[in-house]
């Protein structure tokens, strides 16, 4: 992951929309997080040309996630969210899915379900949870098609005018076929 580090979070911003300056700050907390216990990471990559006339490998996709636990920043913001009883069913030993991004110009090509389901196979985690825009995107629909449910909406993070949904799931995820 940190190999690929400026990569990903270059897809990142192009993804969520941010400026510059929140990319930039992101930064420490993605390094910090290749840290945390039962980190894990995915990515998609395609040839592609490079400024030398060779062809290499680019990132085009990417996903990591680890165990949340109590003391971390979305942890505790997602605990202020949820109810007392929704906390207690989902946060223990869930795998946080802490980014989760396709560029733009590879969206709708299946990369994201793709990642999701490496990212999530053969996890230890009885769940599996996200945040994500809580509007209309291509990512919602995708959370909730591959089993994801709302465990709260509209919520605000500090920092982000945005709402946000709260979503989990039981691992494991089935894989797409499967699914009815």
């Amino acid at each position: 992951m940190r190999e690929h580090l400026h990569e990903a979070l270059a897809i990142y911003g192009a993804a969520m929309d941010y400026g510059d300056s929140v990319v930039a700050g992101r930064y420490g907390y993605a390094v910090q997080h290749t840290e945390r216990e039962g980190f894990r990471a995915v990515g998609a990559f395609v040839e592609a040309p490079r400024g030398d006339g060779t062809v290499g490998e680019q990132l085009v996709g990417f996903g990591y996630g680890y165990v949340v636990a109590p003391g971390q920043w979305w942890h505790d913001q997602v605990r202020n969210a949820l109810d007392r009883r929704t906390a207690k069913q989902w946060l223990p030993g869930a795998f946080e899915v802490c980014e989760l991004h396709v560029h733009p110009d590879r969206q709708s090509q299946g990369l994201g379900r793709q990642l999701l389901h490496a990212l999530l196979a053969d996890l230890p985690q009885p769940a599996a949870l996200l945040s994500t825009p809580d509007t209309d995107t291509k990512a919602f629909r995708l959370y909730h098609a591959d089993g994801f449910v709302d465990l709260a909406r509209g919520y605000h993070f500090p920092g982000d005018a945005r709402p946000f949904a709260i979503l989990g799931a039981r691992l494991p995820l089935a894989p797409p076929a499967e699914k009815s």
